[in-house]
């Protein structure tokens, strides 16, 4: 099967370069939606091999993904891998997340830290902690981190899924959507680089917190 990873991004100058590097490591297509950057994501890697779509104005994390999902489904990718822009998450185990999916046929599978849940600051461990017992007792399923970029999506998942939300809660409501339609989500532990990353996350902690929590209930 074909998978491809995407990266959506803003305002990434910092972290881009290395992420993207690594990325291409994997011999697999790499796609980076910028959603509006006013620095140089874009600038630093159009030298490199990678599909670059850009947003004119920042629309959200949500958005991005959307961008990046709909070009997959049009390039005929069977699978997409998800990772933020940021460094946290460890690329190098890629392809462990893609053999796990594949292997146990998850329409979803997420590269989970909830072992790392206790680094994370207050209201963001708090929320992965509510939202984790949440998804579980609504779906079945064993999420243990329910806000990890860091995902796998089978082709099916992002083909058939009508999606709405264009902020962070969007990988919220592609959890219950995909649940709603018949799709097996799992969790493969696989621990982030950097467990909270707010130093270069542009993760309102309130505001965000308030979207996903709505996006839940709306979802239910």
């Amino acid at each position: 099967m074909a998978a491809c990873i995407l990266i959506p991004a803003y305002n990434a100058a910092k972290t881009i370069l290395p992420v993207v590097r690594e990325s291409l490591e994997h011999g697999l297509s790499v796609v980076l939606v910028d959603d509006g950057s006013t620095d140089s994501t874009s600038t630093l890697v159009a030298g490199l091999p990678v599909t670059l779509l850009r947003h004119q104005q920042n629309r959200g994390k949500g958005a991005a993904l959307k961008t990046g999902f709909a070009w997959a489904v049009k390039s005929g990718f069977d699978a997409v891998v998800t990772i933020d822009a940021d460094g946290q998450h460890d690329v190098a185990a890629i392809p462990r997340l893609i053999s796990s999916a594949q292997n146990g046929a998850w329409g979803i599978l997420i590269a989970s830290r909830h072992t790392q849940f206790e680094q994370m600051a207050g209201l963001r461990k708090f929320w992965n902690r509510i939202g984790v017992w949440c998804i579980w007792k609504r779906t079945g399923f064993e999420i243990t981190d329910s806000q990890s970029g860091f995902r796998y999506y089978s082709g099916d998942v992002v083909e058939k899924l009508s999606l709405e939300s264009n902020g962070y809660a969007l990988e919220m409501e592609i959890l219950l959507k995909a649940w709603k339609n018949g799709f097996t989500i799992g969790s493969l532990p696989i621990a982030a680089r950097v467990a909270d990353g707010r130093a270069t996350s542009h993760y309102r902690p309130i505001s965000d917190t308030f979207t996903i929590s709505m996006t839940f209930l709306r979802n239910m």
